[in-house]
C-alpha cells in the first residue's frame, strides 16, 4: 500500500503527498473578487503541510453561485486567482479549483433546475432548463476550465454532487423530464457527462480533472450507490477524469447527511435572515438530521465504487488522522480529503507526519458550518484579530479584510 505522506500523481500533477484539503466554501470573497484573507486561508493550509489545497466554490457563471459575494469566473476576478495560486505554490502545495453550477441550491430566484419545482434554497421556484441555457452552462464549465489553467490551478475539480445541477439531473426525485436529459440513467447523466468532456476537450491533460460525484442524496427516491457505480464506470470509459471523490448529501433535502455529527440549530438560527431564523428554530430539526459520526463514515460506499473502477480516487468523510489515512491506502484509495479537522488545525498534516499519533482536536460539532455566512473556521477556536473591515451578516456581508486584488 502507498504511504500517505509520500508523493502522488493526479493525471499530469505531482503532490508532495496524498492528503487534499477537501472543498469547503470559504465566505472569504467580496462581490466576487479574491480577498487577501481567502489567500491567507489557503496559505495556511499549504502551509500546515497538505499535498494540494481546493479553492471552494468558484462558479462558472453568475446564476450558478450559492452566495451572492462567490467568486465566478470573470476577468475581474483573475488577478486575485493569479495571486492566490502563486501564494500556495511558494509553500509548497498545488492548488485545485472547485467548478460548477449551483443549479437549484443558487441563492437567486428562479435557479435553474432540471425540472420545475419549489426551491427552498432561492426561495421561490426553480425554472426547468432549455437546452440553450443546458449548452451555455456546459460551454463555461470549459471556460472556467480554461481561465483556471491561466490562473495558474494544477487542478480542476467538476461538482457533481450534493443536488447542484449536474447532480440534480441525476437524481430521480428532481429529474422528471422526457427528453434526452430525463428518464433513463443514461439520460440523467448525459448532462454530467458532457459537461466532464467539454472540460477535458477544453484543457486536455495541462492540469488534472477531477469529479466529485454523489454516491447517495440521502433521501428516498433520490440518486443511489447503484447508480453512482455505472455513472463512475461511464466517467472512466469516456476518458474525461483522472480522479474521482465520493460524496453524499443533498443542500437542498438532507444537508447533514454528508456532514454527521452534532446540529448546531441556534447557531445556523444566528445567521438567518430575520424571516428564516424563526423558522430555522422551529422546525430546523425536520430539515437538519442528525447523522452519528464515525472515522471514515463513507469508506463501506466508496469501497464499492474503488472495486469498479481503476481511476485514482480520493477517500472523503472523516478523515481525521494517521490510522484512518492508513486504512484508506490498504483498501486501494490513493488519496485521502480532509475538511473540518483542518479548520481547527491547518497543520495536523504536517503534526501526523511528526508524530503518527496525533489526534485531531475537532470534536464534530459542526458549528463551523454557520460560519462560511462570515468566513469558515473553527466555532470553538478565537478568530484572528481583523486587519480591516468587520465581520458582516448574510444581508450586509463585508469580510474581515475586505480589499480585494486587482490590477495594480
Amino acid at each position: 500500500m502507498a504511504d500517505v505522506l509520500s508523493p502522488g500523481w493526479i493525471g499530469p500533477v505531482r503532490l508532495r503527498n496524498r492528503i487534499v484539503k477537501a472543498a469547503t466554501y470559504e465566505g472569504l470573497s467580496h462581490r466576487g473578487l479574491v480577498t487577501r484573507d481567502l489567500v491567507d486561508f489557503h496559505v495556511r493550509c499549504a502551509r500546515g503541510g497538505v499535498g494540494m489545497t481546493t479553492v471552494a466554490y468558484l462558479a462558472v457563471s453568475r446564476d450558478g453561485r450559492t452566495d451572492r459575494h462567490q467568486v465566478c469566473w470573470a476577468d475581474e476576478a483573475m488577478p486575485g486567482l493569479r495571486h492566490l495560486t502563486e501564494a500556495v505554490h511558494r509553500e509548497g502545495a498545488a492548488v485545485s479549483a472547485q467548478i460548477g453550477h449551483a443549479g437549484p441550491v443558487a441563492y437567486r430566484a428562479p435557479a435553474l433546475a432540471p425540472s420545475r419545482r419549489f426551491n427552498l434554497a432561492g426561495r421561490g421556484f426553480s425554472r426547468a432548463i432549455g437546452k440553450a441555457d443546458i449548452d451555455r452552462v456546459v460551454a463555461a464549465h470549459a471556460r472556467a476550465a480554461r481561465l483556471a489553467v491561466e490562473a495558474g490551478f494544477d487542478a480542476v475539480e467538476v461538482h457533481l454532487g450534493h443536488n447542484y445541477l449536474a447532480s440534480s439531473f441525476l437524481s430521480p426525485a428532481l429529474n422528471d423530464r422526457d427528453d434526452e436529459y430525463g428518464g433513463s440513467l443514461e439520460n440523467r447523466a448525459r448532462f454530467a457527462r458532457d459537461t466532464m468532456r467539454a472540460v477535458r476537450d477544453a484543457v486536455g491533460d495541462r492540469i488534472a480533472i477531477l469529479a466529485k460525484l454523489n454516491m447517495d442524496d440521502g433521501y428516498p427516491g433520490g440518486f443511489g450507490l447503484d447508480e453512482a457505480i455505472p455513472v463512475a464506470c461511464w466517467l472512466e470509459a469516456d476518458g474525461t477524469v483522472d480522479a474521482l471523490e465520493m460524496t453524499a448529501g443533498s443542500s437542498l433535502r438532507n444537508p447533514m447527511y454528508l456532514f454527521k455529527g452534532d446540529v448546531p440549530i441556534r447557531e445556523f438560527a444566528a445567521v438567518m435572515p430575520g424571516p428564516v431564523k424563526l423558522g430555522v428554530r422551529l422546525v430546523g430539526r425536520r430539515f437538519l438530521r442528525r447523522y452519528p459520526y464515525r472515522d471514515g463514515y463513507l469508506l463501506e460506499d466508496a469501497r464499492k465504487v474503488r472495486a469498479e473502477v481503476r481511476l485514482p480516487m480520493l477517500l472523503l468523510g472523516g478523515v481525521t488522522g494517521r490510522a484512518v489515512m492508513d486504512r484508506a491506502m490498504a483498501e486501494g484509495f490513493e488519496f485521502v480529503a480532509m475538511a473540518r479537522a483542518l479548520l481547527r488545525q491547518p497543520d495536523l498534516p504536517r503534526l501526523i507526519a511528526a508524530d503518527p499519533a496525533t489526534p485531531s482536536l475537532c470534536t464534530h460539532c459542526n458549528k463551523c458550518m454557520p460560519t462560511n455566512y462570515t468566513g469558515v473556521r473553527c466555532a470553538l477556536v478565537e478568530p484572528a484579530s481583523p486587519r480591516s473591515g468587520s465581520w458582516g451578516t448574510p444581508a450586509g456581508y463585508v469580510p474581515r479584510q475586505a480589499s480585494a486584488w486587482s490590477e495594480r
